[in-house]
């Protein structure tokens, strides 16, 4: 019997567009849609400007795009600098048991692998992408399975970035398995807790771990040897053995926020009092955020920096509070250093509630409990952030006018609406260069 790995190599190298339900295709374009609306829209955060200097003075080549700004790098490079761009904003998707962002991972790889292909297609490029998801998502959940530390995405995404890249540039069975097991070997084992605590740059580690993805395939290709890579590590064999029947990539969760997962429960539960009993923020004398551990630890201070107000509970709640949204306007300067927004994030305290808790990692919920300064009290319940699988997941509409949302201020609203189109029938592209001449400004 082949063993674990040898079924995810096999999977990975045999899986063709045809071979996917009609329900994995359209989720492979949404989430196209929804993974580079958040790549075009942090491509405009102080990171990205910063990452993208690094990029093109330290990989300096005419292999790969980093898009939007169009300027072309080593394949490395353009991986690293799209990888920071696609997570700085943390709007990207998630999947709620490795705790993690499987897209921001596999995108930017995969766009790279592409490139340096030479003659991919849209098919293959959405195959590969979905193949990026799934091998990306067991190989979190075996990340955590067999390592106490919470791990940030980019210590498992690389894994299956490297062998998205080999996939596309024609690797025999044996070259993929070193590939992923150099991207495992090299990827950053960043304690993502940490970053919880004192809020960086670094973020999930996404960045480095989509250079990782694409150095690790490329020094496998000229010969480099790697370590047996984790699948076979699974205490779980279903969690392997599932891949080609089991699409994990339809249990995704969205993100309408721009902020940590774990703080927007809070969100919506604010916004629904403040909706329904019509209380203006002025009116609020404070709000208290029953939650699990985790949440807790993401820090309450007034943010100095974009990463900060991400990572944070009490400044997203604030932020939604006083202007409807917690977008890329809120989190940026000057609006993330306003006042008003502070005044009010400092009525936002949090505790951890032990039901909640024991319902961690699996579902994320919250109560909000708001405090008005005459006296009332009103409670959310338990709320969970919305956009979540099974019975909130965000329609087609809704994914469209996200991306509108994010992408229209960078592109311009007719160029914004033309590649959102064009990504509707990213099957139909004879080459990816629609993707790559639609969010070039």
């Amino acid at each position: 019997m082949d063993s674990l790995t040898d079924h995810a190599i096999d999977f990975t190298l045999r899986t063709h567009w045809a071979d996917l339900p009609v329900k994995v295709r359209h989720q492979a374009i949404r989430c196209l849609l929804d993974t580079l609306g958040a790549l075009i829209a942090g491509s405009q955060t102080p990171v990205a400007g910063l990452v993208e200097s690094i990029a093109r003075q330290q990989f300096a080549g005419d292999q790969a795009t980093i898009l939007v700004s169009g300027k072309r790098v080593s394949a490395a490079g353009a991986a690293l600098a799209n990888g920071f761009f696609v997570n700085a904003l943390d709007i990207d998707d998630g999947y709620r048991n490795v705790k993690g962002h499987p897209g921001a991972c596999a995108l930017p790889p995969v766009l790279a692998g592409a490139e340096l292909a030479g003659a991919c297609n849209g098919r293959e490029f959405l195959t590969t992408l979905v193949i990026a998801y799934e091998l990306g998502i067991r190989a979190g959940l075996i990340r955590h399975a067999t390592y106490a530390c919470y791990h940030a995405s980019g210590s498992w995404g690389a894994i299956a970035g490297a062998a998205a890249v080999a996939r596309l540039l024609g690797f025999s069975p044996e070259k993929v398995c070193h590939a992923m097991g150099t991207a495992e070997y090299h990827a950053p084992i960043a304690p993502m807790m940490k970053g919880i605590d004192t809020p960086s740059m670094g973020k999930d580690g996404i960045g480095w771990g989509c250079m990782a993805a694409v150095m690790s395939a490329l020094m496998a290709g000229a010969g480099f040897t790697g370590i047996r890579p984790l699948f076979d590590d699974a205490p779980d064999p279903d969690w392997v053995g599932g891949l080609g029947s089991r699409w994990e990539i339809l249990n995704l969760y969205f993100k309408p926020h721009a902020a940590c997962r774990w703080g927007q429960p809070a969100v919506v539960g604010a916004l629904a009092i403040a909706h329904d009993q019509q209380l203006m923020p002025d009116q609020i004398r404070r709000i208290r955020v029953r939650t699990f551990e985790a949440a807790t630890r993401l820090p309450n201070d007034p943010p100095k920096d974009t990463e900060a107000a991400q990572y944070s509970l009490a400044f997203p709640v604030a932020a939604a509070l006083l202007d409807g949204a917690v977008g890329p306007n809120q989190v940026l300067p000057p609006r993330l250093h306003d006042p008003d927004l502070l005044s009010l994030m400092n009525r936002v305290s949090t505790e951890a509630a032990p039901e909640f808790e024991a319902e961690f990692p699996a579902k994320a919920p919250a109560e909000v409990i708001v405090e008005t300064s005459d006296g009332r009290t009103f409670s959310s319940g338990r709320i969970q952030a919305p956009w979540e699988p099974p019975d909130t997941l965000p329609t087609d509409g809704d994914l469209e006018a996200k991306f509108l949302w994010l992408t229209a201020p960078v592109l311009g609203e007719t160029n914004a609406s033309s590649l959102m189109k064009s990504i509707w029938s990213a099957d139909q592209w004879e080459t990816i260069d629609p993707l790559l001449d639609g969010c070039r400004v």
